[in-house]
This record gives structure tokens, sequence and C-alpha cells, in this order.
């Protein structure tokens, strides 16, 4: 469910028009419904309420200090990936003890970083990352707190992109392997384990993928409790789908009952990293019609809006559903949504059923609240759209648009190409 609703022939979010927040910040922009963020945060939490348990919300999904402060306010921990993400969500209030720190590649300064602030946990990836967290912890004489991540080769049913839980995924520690890892681990003086991390991808649109990973993660409780180990946390990681199109995720409920009977009696919390469930259909991209063009075989219609701005469907053909802000009969034409980019793969949609339009016309490219602005760039040296945030009648820039000085900002040319000699 989500607050994006037609009145009177016009799409609203929550009780503004788009059309106004056109006319006012300009497009393409991104714009985030904060009563669909909160509500979907709250029937997440609220699935899981029979259960110890603490939400950190994937800052890789959307970033925005506004989002991750509306979070942080109902009680939101955060799964952060990087220090830019850590700085991110202490700088919206986060309570550094409910961060979770993910990721295959983290840097020395970055376990620092984490450690002097206090995360809860870090979940660690490889061996060299827990050789390399020990000597960082060591030298600050601090206690690192960890999970080891287990691939447990399970297949999510999803894009082989967002796939993160099978044999050939970078990601985490083979099951076979991580019990001697974790002696490893329980043996380092300035390493404290809490706990088991796994993550098998995203966009997940079924119950049984994660029924079965956390039956092998608890397996592997099991034996590292017989091992002496004190295992606190269960880190299912997140990845639950949401409807683009045509899908039929389960929700929050379904999942939380799936798994319960599986949890109950353990004495273990449990961490969920969501991300796209809450995010994803908080959002849109508003974009506007800048040209109908013929082709010889396709019809086309160029917006101000491109790849730079919503990489999903360029990056994995993703579909998102593309509305009209003036409501209009649909199926008229059919025609591929592109931008400005200078690359064949630069659309929004291909082939796509839509009403009749003209230029100047406002649309709606849906779902796009998470994985939209985070994946964003300034290739062709476009500046970074603005995004905002709406809630009820009123609506705030969140984020600036970016300005032709911010393309070159920290560039710098050397004196030699400056001097007269160069030429």
């Amino acid at each position: 469910m989500h607050h994006f609703n037609y009145r009177e022939g016009v799409l609203h979010c929550e009780d503004v028009p788009l059309r106004e927040i056109a006319l006012e910040v300009g497009t393409p922009c991104y714009v985030y419904s904060y009563s669909t963020l909160i509500r979907h945060f709250r029937v997440m939490d609220e699935a899981f309420s029979a259960i110890p348990h603490l939400v950190c919300f994937a800052v890789k999904a959307n970033s925005n200090i506004a989002v991750l402060k509306a979070l942080a306010k109902e009680g939101s921990g955060m799964d952060v990936v990087s220090g830019g993400e850590l700085f991110r969500a202490l700088r919206a209030g986060v309570d550094p003890e409910r961060i979770v720190f993910a990721g295959v590649g983290k840097t020395a300064q970055e376990m620092e970083y984490a450690l002097r602030v206090g995360i809860l946990m870090f979940n660690v990836e490889s061996d060299q990352e827990l050789e390399t967290l020990e000597e960082v912890a060591c030298r600050l004489k601090i206690k690192a707190p960890v999970a080891l991540r287990v691939n447990p080769d399970v297949d999510p049913k999803t894009h082989p992109y967002i796939s993160t839980g099978l044999k050939k995924s970078k990601f985490g520690i083979a099951i076979e392997e991580i019990v001697e890892e974790y002696e490893t681990a329980a043996r380092l003086p300035c390493i404290q384990v809490r706990g088991v991390h796994c993550h098998i991808g995203s966009q997940i649109t079924q119950v049984a993928p994660f029924v079965e990973a956390l039956g092998k993660v608890l397996g592997l409780v099991d034996r590292l409790r017989g091992l002496g180990l004190d295992i606190s946390y269960v880190d299912m990681g997140g990845g639950l789908g949401i409807q683009y199109k045509d899908e039929s995720p389960p929700p929050p409920a379904e999942l939380a009952s799936a798994i319960r009977p599986l949890l109950e009696g353990r004495g273990l919390t449990l961490i969920l990293e969501p991300g796209r469930v809450i995010a994803g259909n908080a959002g849109i991209l508003l974009t506007k019609v800048l040209y109908l063009k013929k082709g010889r075989v396709k019809r086309f219609v160029v917006v101000d809006a491109a790849m730079n701005d919503l990489a999903r469907p360029s990056l994995y053909g993703a579909y998102h559903a593309i509305l009209p802000v003036e409501e209009r009969a649909a199926g008229a034409m059919v025609a591929d949504v592109v931008g400005p980019i200078c690359e064949s793969g630069d659309f929004l949609a291909q082939d796509r059923e839509l009403p009749e339009l003209k230029q100047g016309d406002l649309l709606a490219v849906m779902s796009a609240g998470a994985y939209g602005f985070t994946m964003s760039s300034n290739y062709n040296s476009r500046p970074r759209v603005a995004e905002v945030l709406v809630s009820g009648d009123r609506f705030w820039v969140v984020r600036e648009r970016e300005r032709y000085e911010d393309l070159v900002r920290g560039e710098r040319i050397p004196r030699f190409l400056l001097s007269e000699q160069s030429s």
C-alpha cells in the first residue's frame, strides 16, 4: 500500500498534487511519502513483535538523512555497508548501538570509525577481514563485536545480480568452512563473537528461501553453542520483495509466522535488514516529457530523467510502472520511455503501453523509493536531482538539486596546464 493516488484526475502524493511539486521544485526529482515510509516500517516491526528483534533499515536502499531520521524516530536501527552510510546514520541521530555494519570490503579506517562510535556488530565476510578487524580493535584497545556472514547456498529465486547466498557469490563464508572461522574468531583477544549473519538476496517473493536459510543458520547456531560460543543474535538480512508489476510477495506477517516457530525458546534476538520493502513503494521519480519521436519501427517518449537518475531498468531490465500525472485512458500508444543519456541502454521502459502523451506532460515513475537516488550518478555531467519529502499537505526539499558548479567541486587544473609555456 502507498499514498500515491489520483484525486479528480490528478496524481497526488498524500495530499499534495505532484504537478505542484514539479512547478516549485522542477523535474526530474524524487518524491517520498512520509506516511508510506512509516506505515511500512510499522507493519514490518509489528509483524515480528512476538519475537525479540531489531529492525535495521538497509541504508543502501535510500540514504537521505530525512528518510533515515523519520525511521529512526520510529525506533529503527540501520544496516550500513560503508563509512559514508555510517556517517549518514549518525547524522540522522541513529543510536550507534542499533547499527550493524556489513559488506565484503570494509577498510581499516571504516572499522576504526565504527569501533570508536560503538556500533552493535560487524558482519564479517572473510578471514582476512577478521584479521584486519582484530588488528584495528587491539590497537584501539576495544573488543570488536562480530557475527560471521554464512553463505548457506540457498537459491532466493530472484535476479542473478541480486542473489547473494549462492556458492558462486562474493558474499559470506561457505557453510562448510564457517565453524573453523568461528573457532578462530573466538580465540582472538580483541574479537567478541555475538551472532551469525545471513543474507541470501533481494526482491525475494517467496517465504520458502528464508525458511530454508534460517533452518541452516539455526543448525549452525546449535553447533557453535555446543562449542561454547555465546551466540545471542541471528541476523537474517533483508530481501523481502515488493510489487513492481505483477509480483505477489508475501506480507511481513506471513514471513514472521513462518519463522517464529523456528526461533521460539532459543534465546536469540533476530535482526532484520529490510530496505526495499519499506522504501520502494514510498517513492516515485517525477519526470517531464521533452519530446515525442517516431522512429522507423518504434515510438519514443523522451523525458528529462535518465539512467543516471534511475539505473534499475538499464541495469536489471527492471519494471517500473509509469503513470501520467494528469489521468488519461491507458493503452493509446506503445513506446519506449527514454532519457537524454548518450547510451542505447538509457531507458526507463520499453514497449510500454501508455496513454497518448504530449510534450510537457508530467510522468511518475512508480516504486522508485529504493535503489533510486542511491544508485544515481553524474554520468554525462548531469547534476543529480532533488529529493522531496511529503507529509500530509506539505512538502520539503530534503536534498537540493545539484548545480553545474557542484559537478566540478573538488577538481583542480594543475599549474603546468595554466602556464603560457604549456601552449
